[in-house]
């Protein structure tokens, strides 16, 4: 089950990372057939960038929430595993003081 956790998140972030090159190429593409203005200066990659983030985070919220959700719920699996082990190393050492 360790290697779905591992899946999961790769997954999720390897996709966002996928949209987020998919706007900056796209938005790269038409500042170059000049659609859209250039930045100012040398800051014309800094403009694509920008607008890439400002552009894919809304389209990551809406289009990955199938994978958000799955990775969350194995995230929330993994916590409470780790508590309930902390709770019975817990519990342990207390009888072995008594």
């Amino acid at each position: 089950m360790s290697d779905s956790k591992t899946s999961a998140t790769l997954r999720y972030t390897l996709m966002r990372l996928g949209i987020f090159a998919g706007c900056f190429f796209l938005l790269w593409g038409l500042v170059y057939l000049r659609v859209l203005p250039r930045g100012l200066g040398d800051s014309n990659l800094l403009w694509v960038l920008v607008l890439a983030i400002v552009i894919s985070a809304p389209l990551s919220f809406v289009l990955l929430r199938k994978q958000r959700d799955a990775m969350s719920q194995q995230i929330v699996t993994k916590v409470d595993r780790a508590k309930s082990r902390l709770e019975a190393n817990r519990s342990q050492e207390d009888s072995a003081l008594q």
